[in-house]
């Protein structure tokens, strides 16, 4: 039987080269594949003002695979519904990352031991 595997898959209103970068840095994980929109096959199709954003970003590290794009603003909408959750190894690991990914966020819901 194969592994299957799912991977989010984020979108951004002309943030995602940021937010990975973000995300790298949160996570130690690396930024393993990027692709702006001047550079892929559709460049033509593009206006050169969003030729810097993203047309598809890969992000890799321990356990970590987490791809994004940036949206025409058009076409972007805001998730709603969408959680992910991150697992630690320690308490220690979990309280520095969900620091590091809290600053400048929004906490839906405080850090707590769970069942």
């Amino acid at each position: 039987m194969s592994k299957i595997r799912l991977n989010p898959y984020l979108n951004f209103p002309g943030t995602c080269r940021e937010a990975f970068a973000f995300y790298a840095d949160c996570l130690g994980a690396d930024i393993v594949f990027q692709l702006t929109m001047g550079e892929s096959p559709m460049a033509d199709e593009v206006p050169k003002e969003s030729h810097h954003h993203i047309c598809h970003v890969c992000l890799q590290g321990d356990g970590i695979v987490l791809m994004g794009s940036d949206c025409p603003p058009e076409y972007f909408e805001k998730a709603q519904g969408t959680t992910l959750s991150v697992q630690a190894d320690s308490v220690k690991e979990a309280e520095t990352l969900f620091a590091a990914l809290a600053e400048g966020g929004e906490i839906k819901m405080p850090m707590e031991e769970t069942p």
